[in-house]
Order: structure tokens, then C-alpha cells, then sequence
């Protein structure tokens, strides 16, 4: 077979797959070309490429998802080659053609191996063709209510709803019992039709303590394939993945030859070509079933990468240029064990909705032997709410398992967030769990622990308040000495003579407010040296993280960091009577749905509008039973994060 030439290598996405891809596109000597749309015009991707072309546009389908465009742009910059990391066009049938219509490489399986999984049901039909197990389900034509119900019925509650054409999570509801079905269908398939342009749904079986078990694929163009060994995903919410590790803890290697063997011959079944992740329940009794086949580099690779030592896009590059695989299936390596933590910018205090804002402090873990982190954004850069909100991941790998687990923590403790709420301190909880640490794993771990998961805020201590201001103050920059001489904001070590015996500092973080009395001791109790606040308690000195940005101080406290600020009490006072007693937009996004009018009588509980940000569909409910007074937003309008959306006259 003749070698194809690639030296040009443009990647059709953003964020930090983009990032990742031209890392080796770089090491192998190709150019590489970023596309971006309008906002993202200083996006990190866009800095780090060779060559750069604006799609225009904000919204991904006026810009990552517009396949002319994109097509013009590898024309344009001479790349011979597309990559379309995951999300956005990856798993589109049309694209791939749309590439090879063009002349150009698609790196990715054939336009005609997406097809064949892209549609959930069809997919399943093909699997039990070439004998891979099955979950129940119904992947039928008929797409009433009616079918749906009778479905669920033979099947047996609970069951997942999907959408046929789906991934991430989107358009997928867990139903509990037959009242619910309707409601969750009919969101579903909004959810469904908003991402993907098609509402069609799937119904499968629950099962019960599922642990998600995949096995890596990877085929060349001359009738090879072999599978990677295999990556346990089952540490999710709202059914996307958080943590991944390899090798899935507890398989026997007669169960990792079962599934891998599955696997192949499910990638053989549709002539599938590159990489390509086949994904599996495991059930409690060690069964498994096959739920779906990814048709493009997962988000988690580089899990498998850290055990096999492989360089996975390197091999999709050599793949696409005709050559063979490397090595044998016996020559798979599985050396030692990987565990990564996707960091995103999203709230777990409000159901992990997505947030949005600049990013005031961005400090990564250092990388090093078995220390890796693939990221897409720098500081001050903007997390628009218009993409998925994932921002990097960190991969840990060890010798073992518990090596790698708290390898992972310690780049954890190193990783500093400021600007956006993220989910930085929910993933130090979830790996410091006797649960994770004892590798007891499977996709109810979230919900069973969200106690300890997912705490109430409590009340910060006094000890955070006055740790919060020595260090405010010393971290004072020095040109305030001229603006107040005689102001302790001058001071930067510890007080200066002449200076008031003592002094209070009214204090913000977390929408709690302190007001904090610091005396005129000769030594501060606690020293700020560089970003390290060093305190010294009965013979024991400990070290908090304290990194200024502005007029914020983040504070590391408890394994949490946290963003302290003065505040005016006179203008807080006056801010807190002009209060609105209305339903406000929890994040920037769209309305899509507004399901009441005014003068309605509603119950609590009742949704009022549906909000769509980061492809995902929010609710915004009746807190009480009452008469809708207002509404101050229409469908298809975008809103503010904290906009009043509805006003609620209580009953």
C-alpha cells in the first residue's frame, strides 16, 4: 500500500485536545493549524499553532461545526490532514466524507464505520450480529410515547432514556417509574435535537452497580487491530466522566482478553480503521455488555498512553499515512497504573452547572516522571459559556495504584483555579476517599457519597479570617505607601512603627462578610513568604498557598482555595436593599423554553423556564406555590448569569 504524504495537520477543535494534538503533530515535524471562532481569537490553541484561521462566529454552530469552512481552511493553510478531536464534528459521518470528497485525509475511521455506529440502535443490532453482548433495550423505529411506555414496562424500571445519535451525557434521563417517563422523554429529546440535530431516543435496561469498563481499539489499514487494554470510567455525574484510570481495578486477565477480544471484533465488524474506544457495562457478576463504540480519540487516552507508553495520536498520524501497527497484541505493554481528573469550570455546590468568567489565577502541578497535565487555557483567559467547560486534565501514574492515587493528590494541592468556580476541590474529596482509595468502583459512587462528596459550606472559622487578613496585608503591594502613609496597607512585613496599635479589616470570600481585628504584634503570627503563608503553632509550621491577583487574595484552607477580598460596609449595606425577589439565571446561557405566562398560578416544583448553556438543558423551578407576577425573558434570547428571568408572587 502506497504511503500518503502528511506534513500540514489542521485540528477541527479547541481547548485542550487541540493543544494535545499538535504537541505531537510538533515532536513528528508537522506544521499545525489552529482554527478558531470569533471569540476565541486568543484562545490558547490559536497561540500555540503554526498557522491560524477564524471561522468567525461564536456559537460552535457558526464556527467549530461549519464543515465548508473548515475544509477551506485546511485548503487554505495546505494541510493535506484533518484531526477533529473529540466532541464537535468527530463523530460526524458527513465530515469524514465531506474530507475525502475533498481530497484531504481524515484522521479518523471511514465516514462509513461512523455511520454504522453512530446511530445508538443501529449499532446494537450490528453487535449482536457479530455476537458482542447486549443490555435489554428497545432501539426501534416508533418514537411515541405509547412505544417508549410498553417498552419500559418489559424492560423494567428504572431505564435510561438516550438519544440514538448522542454522547457526553446529552439527552439522556434516568426514569424511576412510569409518572416520570413522559416529562423526561420529552426533555430528552429537546436536549437530543439541540445537540446532535436528531431527537430520536433509545430505551435500555438500568443496570444496577454498573462499573463502565472501555477497551481501547486501534486498526491500520491493513487488517490489523488490537486493543490497548481497557480503562475504568465509572466515577461519573450527569453521566460524564470525571475520573478515568488504567488498567480497571480488580479485572481478571481472562476478563481483559474477553472484553479486548469483544472489542476487536466489534471494530472488525464495521471495518474500522485508527482509534477507537469500545465501551463496556461490567456488571457486579463480572457480565458485560456493550453499550456504544466511540469512533474517535477519547477524552481519557491518556491513561492508556501512561500504561502502553504509546503515543496514541501518533500512531492515528502513522495509520492515516498507510502504515502498519508497530506491534503485536503480545507486545501490548501494561506497565503500573494511571488514574486522571478532568478539571472543569462548573459549581458541584449547584448540581456542577457550568461556570463562566475569566480566569484570575490559573497555577498548574508541575509536570515530571509519572506527573502529566493536558491543558487548554492559561491565566487570564475567558471561559465563555459557549463550549464545554472543561479546562484540563491531570494523569498520575505509579507503579501501582495507590502510588498513582496519591501522586494525583499531590498534584491536586498544586493545581490554584481563581475567577471561576470549578471542581478542583470535589476531585481531592472523591480521590481521598476510603471508598476510591480501596478501588471500590462503580457509577452510583457519586450520588452514595455526596455527603462527604459534596459537604454544605460550612461557616468559615475565625483561624481562615485571620490567617486571611496577616496575609492580605503582608501581600500588599508597596505602592500603596505613597497613596496612605499612614494606612497598614503599607505595610508588606509584618507593621510598621508609628502605625495604630490595632485595626479592622472588613473582609469578604464565599458571600460571607468578617469583620477582622489585627493587633500591632513585633511578628505577625503568620509570615507570607512568596505565595507561602507560613504559620507556627505549638512547635508545628504549617504552609497555606496565598497568591495575590488585584485586589483578591486566594487563600488555600482546609485542601480549598479561597478568594478574599475587602469590602466597603457602607456600599454592601446599600447593595443588599436593592435585593430583587425574582428567579435569576444561575449561568449565562439561553432560553429555550419558557413554559408559563403571567398571571399563571403555579405549584412548587413547577418548571417555569429551560435555560441551554454548554449544551445542556437547566430547569429553573417554582421555589413556593404562587401567581407569576413577570417575566422579564423570551425564547431564544441569551441572558447574564444573576439576570432575573422570572418574578413569583408567593401564594
Amino acid at each position: 500500500m502506497s504511503h500518503t504524504h502528511i506534513d500540514t495537520l489542521l485540528i477541527a477543535n479547541r481547548g485542550e485536545i487541540a493543544c494535545r494534538v499538535m504537541r505531537t503533530a510538533k515532536a513528528m515535524g508537522l506544521t499545525t493549524v489552529a482554527v478558531h471562532s470569533a471569540i476565541d481569537r486568543d484562545a490558547r490553541h490559536v497561540r500555540e499553532a503554526d498557522i491560524a484561521i477564524d471561522l468567525g462566529g461564536a456559537k460552535p454552530a457558526d464556527s467549530y461545526l461549519r464543515i465548508d469552512a473548515l475544509i477551506a481552511a485546511a485548503k487554505a493553510s495546505g494541510a493535506q490532514a484533518i484531526h477533529p478531536g473529540y466532541g464537535f464534528l468527530s463523530e460526524n459521518a458527513g465530515f469524514a466524507r465531506a474530507i475525502e470528497d475533498a481530497g484531504l485525509i481524515f484522521l479518523g475511521p471511514p465516514a462509513s464505520a461512523i455511520d454504522a455506529m453512530g446511530s445508538k440502535s443501529a449499532a446494537k443490532a450490528l453487535m449482536e450480529a457479530a455476537g458482542v453482548p447486549l443490555v435489554p433495550g428497545y432501539h426501534g423505529e416508533a418514537q411515541d410515547l405509547e412505544t417508549f411506555r410498553v417498552a419500559a414496562e418489559l424492560i423494567g424500571y428504572p431505564v435510561l432514556l438516550k438519544a440514538a445519535a448522542g454522547g457526553g451525557g446529552k439527552g439522556m434521563k434516568v426514569v424511576e417509574r412510569e409518572a416520570e417517563l413522559a416529562e423526561a422523554l420529552a426533555s430528552a429529546q429537546r436536549e437530543a435535537q439541540s445537540s446532535f440535530g436528531d431527537a430520536r431516543m433509545l430505551v435500555e435496561k438500568y443496570v444496577l452497580k454498573p462499573r463502565h469498563v472501555e477497551i481501547q481499539v486501534f486498526a491500520d489499514r491493513h487488517g490489523h487491530c488490537l486493543y490497548l487494554n481497557e480503562r475504568d470510567c465509572s466515577i461519573q455525574r450527569r453521566h460524564q466522566k470525571v475520573v478515568e484510570e488504567a488498567p480497571a481495578p480488580g479485572l481478571p486477565p481472562e476478563r481483559r482478553r474477553a472484553m479486548g477480544e469483544a472489542a476487536v471484533k466489534a471494530a472488525q465488524a464495521i471495518g474500522y480503521v485508527g482509534a477507537g474506544t469500545v465501551e463496556f457495562l461490567l456488571d457486579e457478576r463480572g457480565d458485560f455488555f456493550f453499550m456504544e463504540m466511540n469512533t474517535r480519540l477519547q477524552v481519557e487516552h491518556p491513561v492508556t498512553e501512561a500504561i502502553t507508553g504509546l503515543d496514541l495520536v501518533a500512531w492515528q498520524i502513522r495509520v492515516a499515512r498507510g502504515e502498519a501497527l508497530p506491534i503485536t497484541q503480545e507486545q501490548v505493554p501494561l506497565r503500573g497504573h494511571a488514574i486522571e481528573v478532568r478539571l472543569y469550570a462548573e459549581d458541584p455546590d449547584n448540581d456542577f452547572l457550568p461556570s463562566t468568567g475569566t480566569l484570575a489565577l490559573y497555577r498548574e502541578a508541575s509536570a515530571g516522571p509519572g506527573r502529566r497535565v493536558d491543558s487548554g487555557v492559561a491565566e487570564n483567559d475567558e471561559v465563555s459559556p459557549f463550549y464545554d467547560p472543561m479546562l484540563g486534565k491531570l494523569i498520575a501514574w505509579g507503579d501501582n495504584r495507590e502510588e498513582a492515587r496519591l501522586r494525583l493528590l499531590a498534584m491536586l494541592n498544586e493545581t490554584a483555579v481563581g475567577g471561576v468556580r470549578t471542581n478542583l476541590a470535589f476531585l481531592r474529596r472523591v480521590l481521598a476517599h476510603p471508598a476510591f482509595a480501596a478501588a471500590e468502583l462503580d457509577t452510583g459512587f457519586i450520588p452514595r457519597y455526596q455527603q462527604q462528596l459534596l459537604p454544605a459550606a460550612g461557616e468559615l472559622p475565625g483561624e481562615f479570617w485571620q490567617l486571611a487578613a496577616e496575609a492580605l496585608v503582608q501581600s500588599e503591594p508597596l505602592r500603596r505607601k505613597h497613596e496612605d502613609y499612614h494606612s497598614p496597607w503599607s505595610a508588606t512585613q509584618g507593621w510598621r512603627a508609628g502605625l495604630p496599635s490595632e485595626i479592622d479589616l472588613h473582609l469578604a470570600c464565599n458571600g460571607e462578610s468578617q469583620v477582622v481585628r489585627l493587633r500591632h504584634d513585633a511578628a505577625a503570627r503568620a509570615q507570607l513568604d512568596g505565595e507561602r503563608l507560613r504559620v507556627e503553632r505549638d512547635g508545628l509550621r504549617r504552609q497555606h498557598l496565598a497568591i495575590r491577583r488585584g485586589e483578591t487574595l486566594y487563600l488555600e484552607y482546609q485542601g480549598e482555595l479561597h478568594a478574599v477580598s475587602r469590602v466597603d460596609p457602607i456600599a454592601e449595606a446599600e447593595a443588599s436593599h436593592a435585593h430583587h425577589g425574582g428567579l435569576t439565571a444561575p449561568m449565562n446561557g439561553a432560553i429555550v423554553r419558557v413554559l408559563v405566562e403571567a398571571g399563571q398560578q403555579v405549584e412548587a416544583g413547577t418548571a417555569l423556564v429551560v435555560l441551554e448553556a454548554m449544551k445542556m438543558e437547566h430547569s429553573i423551578r417554582a421555589p413556593h406555590a404562587g401567581t407569576v407576577k413577570a417575566l422579564y425573558c423570551g425564547e431564544g434570547e441569551m441572558v447574564g448569569e444573576g439576570a432575573v428571568l422570572v418574578e413569583l408572587e408567593e401564594a
